[in-house]
């Protein structure tokens, strides 16, 4: 069996594909105000025990057609404007890193007069990226006790046997998610000359979804020889990233058994599918497809050979992965560290985007058994994250991730709108799980099961958003008399405040209060816990 398009649909197999371009402004109106099937078939391709079923929701959810009107509506809106974003961030980045590097302003006219004008080189040591110039800090988590404690031999190890709790670690988590927006070289010398630990590698992974190399991350050790933690920072959403605020709104999703309903999105900037060819999504979170398994280490990233393809392949998926893909690429990397590295843990972070793919990184570890790997999981810390999947997830891996001991804390500021992504309800089931530590916007810690205004768009919240906006903006001219320098923000992240004015929700996503939420924020209820955020 097949689809129109020609991908060969798996017995039994369930999905939801929502394409935002097939159709015009006309369908959607007749999709969404008579339910008229042929309009809604444009938009919508989904399947049912292998029965193709077009312009119809599975699951019962044609009652609830608004949400995805809504997604099409808003993913529409952002691809009219991504070519626009792309170089509008080109252009901004370009002329905050020309400043910068001449001294602001001032320092370039002189510059300039002077005929030595510093001009900024993209993929440079010295390129920051947007994210960075919003947050500069680079510098870890200082107090009187660690200044005595981090000069010790055997401070991260000392750090490890706090557990997935730590202070310090949380600390290490959502600086390592900021500093993965920057580029391979930023990267390098932050981790080995301010942070004294040891870069491993950079990845630039292919992204099914987008088809382009768009999914980084970077690892890390605390040394480079006996090292006791290994990090895994996967890259966020990029403010002028049209595909990477599209993959956000994306409800489509593919559902495994074993799994539940996981987004396809996210599933496809790991390199584990793609949605031309829905049949690569079981093969690859079941394991099936045997030449990707640690494909791009057995083949140097080339293309495989006819003797590793399975009878019956189809071709159409043989470029995908014939790329080097984020998953099977941090996955070689990590069992070769921690093999290297007899009794060193890992962790797995990210802000954003990067959050998902970094709790979909373990998730997917477990369903392909790689259970001695998981083994030396220390934990996952997530900012701001969108969600996954649906209740299932959660429940597949409670055992991972919460026995005996949390290992994967979700930490959420505020009206951040980010992690309110994609709806939840009973239609479509996306579901977050794990410990959530919320933050409000006097960064006072709540350990929750759901942040509150779970779905964003509760209109007994809207004007109260409002207002916060207004007091977070007024709160970026005084952060800095009330907690010291390091907490002053800059002119960049102050517009995005004012940004923030019209969209509430839009500049809580933005690093600056992840930072100031592990720094500042005190919770009662983590304090009588297990793992304290206080020590260490």
């Amino acid at each position: 069996m097949a689809t129109e398009n020609g991908s060969p649909i798996s017995l039994n197999s369930r999905f939801l594909i929502v394409n935002p371009e097939n159709g015009g402004v006309l369908d959607l109106l007749k999709f969404w105000a008579f339910n008229n099937q042929e309009s809604g078939a444009k938009f919508l391709e989904s399947a049912h025990d292998g029965v193709i079923q077009e312009g119809l929701l599975v699951d019962n959810t044609t009652d609830h057609r608004w949400v995805i009107i809504v997604s099409i509506i808003v993913r529409k809106i952002i691809t009219v404007f991504g070519k626009p974003m792309e170089w509008t961030g080109y252009l901004v980045e370009f002329i905050l890193n020309l400043l910068s590097l001449n001294g602001n302003f001032l320092g370039l006219l002189y510059n300039i007069f002077h005929g030595n004008v510093a001009i900024p080189q993209r993929d440079s040591e010295t390129f920051i990226s947007a994210i960075g110039h919003l947050d500069g800090r680079i510098d870890l988590y200082q107090s009187e006790m660690l200044l005595k404690e981090t000069i010790q031999p055997e401070f991260w190890k000392k750090i490890l046997q706090v557990g997935a709790g730590s202070q310090v670690l949380m600390d290490l988590c959502i600086l390592a998610s900021k500093l993965a927006y920057e580029n391979a070289n930023v990267v390098r010398n932050v981790v080995n000359l301010h942070w004294k630990m040891h870069f491993v590698d950079f990845y630039n992974c292919w992204n099914d979804y987008q088809k382009e190399m768009s999914t980084q991350v970077f690892i890390l050790c605390n040394k480079e020889k006996d090292a006791d933690l290994i990090l895994i920072s996967f890259r966020g959403t990029e403010p002028f990233d049209a595909d990477d605020w599209s993959t956000d709104f994306d409800y489509s999703w593919y559902e495994i058994p074993e799994l539940g309903k996981v987004h396809m999105g996210f599933l496809e900037a790991l390199g584990l599918g793609n949605r031309m060819n829905t049949s690569t999504f079981r093969e690859q979170l079941q394991g099936n497809n045997i030449w990707s398994n640690d494909f791009n280490a057995r083949h140097g990233l080339d293309k495989p050979s006819e003797s590793d393809k399975p009878s019956g392949t189809d071709e159409n998926i043989v470029p995908t992965m014939g790329e080097m893909t984020a998953y099977y690429a941090v996955r070689s990397k990590l069992k070769s560290l921690l093999e290297e590295h007899k009794n060193a843990k890992f962790v797995v972070t990210g802000h954003s985007l990067g959050g998902a793919l970094a709790i979909l990184f373990p998730t997917v570890l477990v369903l392909h058994k790689e259970l001695e790997v998981m083994g030396r999981m220390l934990g996952v810390y997530t900012y701001g994250q969108p969600r996954v999947g649906n209740e299932q997830i959660g429940k597949f891996m409670e055992a991972h991730l919460e026995h005996p001991i949390p290992k994967y804390f979700r930490v959420v500021y505020c009206n951040d709108l980010v992690p309110r992504l994609p709806y939840d309800n009973k239609t479509f089931l996306y579901k977050h799980f794990g410990i959530c530590l919320y933050y409000n916007s006097l960064y006072i810690e709540q350990k929750v099961e759901e942040e509150p205004n779970r779905n964003y768009f509760g209109w007994r919240y809207l004007i109260p958003d409002y207002l916060n906006a207004i007091w977070e903006l007024f709160r970026s001219f005084i952060i800095g008399y009330l907690y010291g320098p390091e907490y002053k923000e800059s002119l960049e992240s102050i517009l995005l405040r004012i940004v923030g004015l019209a969209i509430p929700g839009l500049s809580a996503h933005s690093p600056v209060d992840y930072v100031n939420s592990v720094r500042l924020g005190r919770m009662s209820s983590v304090e009588n816990g297990p793992y304290p955020t206080g020590q260490y």
